[in-house]
């Protein structure tokens, strides 16, 4: 938990009970100070998953009865709004299947306390099993450092990249804050089992088949046989 500045963290979840959510919240909430959550129309306990392990952290659940992830802008704007409405210090977001790895919690105090950054860079690695991340030509996200953390600013005006998919987790003017490249690693689990590919590239086949907001070779490469996997050493 952080001391003078509270630490939001910022989620959209949706049928997760089964997969990575109690894992994920299990980590963060060693840290985190409050958690606003956008449930977009589960049908299993995902609700009830959130609302068990942060039982004693402040929580602001909102449950959409229709999915908007079709219309993925729609849907992070949705939940930017009701982050903000909570008068954060610090915003995390975080998809549920994303988790920063355990060293983490040591170091997040001297991100909160610090005034030079606003903005907290990390790398996102595509594990392709518990113990495995993905890297090729179309499989690199881990070596670039991207927003995941910011701190809220309430004077500026937030503009979005108004695409239907692929449109960001932040409106696009935090590319524009002070910012920090962290050494902590984030591990993304959406792509560990050979089940969750399958699906994503159905989404991706049914939301954009020509890979208009995305990229359509990366896309057709989620179901190769036999990917370029790395170890993941701790």
């Amino acid at each position: 938990m952080s001391g003078n500045s509270k630490l939001t963290l910022s989620m959209v979840v949706k049928n997760e009970a089964d997969r990575y959510l109690k894992k994920v919240l299990t980590s963060h909430r060693a840290y985190i100070d409050e958690a606003v959550i956008i449930d977009d129309g589960s049908t299993d306990g995902t609700v009830a998953a959130c609302k068990e392990i942060l039982h004693d952290i402040p929580l602001h659940l909102i449950e959409n009865k229709i999915s908007k992830f079709s219309n993925e802008i729609v849907l992070r704007k949705q939940q930017w709004e009701e982050t903000i409405k909570t008068n954060p210090d610090w915003i995390l977001s975080l998809d549920a299947d994303e988790m920063l790895e355990e060293k983490f919690v040591h170091q997040v105090e001297d991100i909160l306390q610090q005034k030079t950054y606003d903005a907290i860079y990390f790398r996102l690695y595509d594990m392709w099993d518990d113990s495995h991340y993905r890297e090729d030509a179309f499989w690199k996200a881990h070596q670039f450092y991207r927003p995941f953390m910011i701190r809220y600013r309430s004077d500026m005006e937030y503009r979005w990249k108004e695409t239907a998919q692929h449109c960001g987790r932040f409106p696009i003017d935090v590319y524009h804050f002070p910012y920090f490249c962290h050494p902590a690693r984030i591990k993304h689990f959406g792509w560990a089992s050979s089940e969750d590919r399958k699906k994503k590239y159905q989404r991706y086949m049914e939301l954009d088949p020509e890979g208009k907001f995305g990229w359509k070779e990366q896309y057709d490469s989620i179901l190769d046989e036999k990917p370029h996997l790395i170890p993941w050493e701790a």
